[in-house]
């Protein structure tokens, strides 16, 4: 539970469809509003967008992203991917993060789009709990000089950025090989991530309490490679032959960058950076994951 005093509130979304937040903007504003707080948006990806909503309140301000730390409580609207994106750049400072599903459901935002609204008052008054999701860095150097860095989630995804053609990379855990492998390429995942991607690709389903990284090949051209499990307090370094090109690294699905030839590739679990996402306590984590793995789908007895 929470005793911090919520004033200021950030919304934040990924529009696919305007129409789906019609309603939804100008209600959820005016009913923070009413209850006395400062509601802001992010002005450079949304300002335009909720352009169109006339019905906003005058007192609706738009902030940059380098002011979100100074939020109280940021509110999501979307699905894993919105509030992914934002959890990204949280760091132990950040304010928690009240996901709203707009959408299927998802892992990581805990709330319904009808059913919200109670838990939100509860947590405007500070009854909540958090969740701790951990981030990950990644860095990629050339010759020793570092050319790429970020952050994520859920996964870092290594393949080929141009045609689906089998290449090796080799994996070292705290400077010792792991395996050279062959294949269309590499899942590093969290356990948050372990049912995304690395799911889809035969990697273990792992509850986010179990302190790992997860390593999955992509079709690996060898039987013998098979997904592993490791400490999340090692570092995963990947290195690629001369010859590989057009190779691409992903993070989260959202962030992608080149690998140039003769790059290394560094993987660890960032210190005292997370981000806090604000639970449902009506929700397990394993309620979640047997609605998630049959949804669409009538269960037979």
């Amino acid at each position: 539970m929470s005793n911090k005093t919520i004033k200021n509130i950030g919304i934040l979304l990924k529009p696919r469809n305007v129409t789906e937040f019609s309603t939804t903007i100008p209600n959820l504003t005016e009913w923070l509003i009413r209850r006395k707080k400062h509601v802001s948006f992010l002005e450079k990806e949304e300002g335009r967008v909720l352009n169109i909503f006339k019905k906003l309140p005058k007192s609706v301000s738009f902030i940059s992203e380098d002011e979100i730390n100074k939020l109280d409580l940021i509110i999501t609207l979307g699905g894993d991917g919105t509030i992914i994106g934002v959890s990204r750049k949280c760091t132990k400072s950040s304010p928690p993060i009240f996901g709203v599903n707009m959408g299927r459901l998802g892992f990581i935002t805990e709330f319904s789009k009808i059913e919200y609204f109670d838990e939100l008052a509860n947590t405007l008054k500070g009854n909540f709990n958090i969740a701790k999701l951990p981030l990950y860095k990644v860095s990629v150097s050339k010759r020793g000089k570092e050319i790429f860095k970020g952050n994520f989630i859920n996964d870092v995804v290594i393949n080929k950025n141009n045609i689906s053609r089998m290449f090796t990379l080799s994996v070292e855990c705290d400077s010792e090989l792991i395996f050279n492998v062959s294949g269309d390429g590499l899942i590093i995942s969290s356990p948050v991530g372990s049912t995304a991607y690395s799911l889809a690709a035969g990697g273990p389903i792992t509850h986010p309490d179990v302190n790992a990284l997860l390593l999955t090949p992509i079709c690996p051209h060898s039987l013998n490679h098979r997904p592993l499990v490791i400490p999340d307090n090692k570092e995963i370094e990947v290195k690629f032959p001369v010859k590989e090109s057009h190779l691409s690294l992903t993070l989260d699905g959202q962030e992608a960058v080149d690998i140039e030839k003769g790059c290394i590739v560094k993987i660890s679990k960032m210190k005292n950076s997370y981000a806090k996402i604000i639970k449902n306590n009506d929700r397990t984590y394993f309620q979640t994951l047997k609605e998630k793995l049959t949804h669409g789908q009538r269960e037979g007895r």
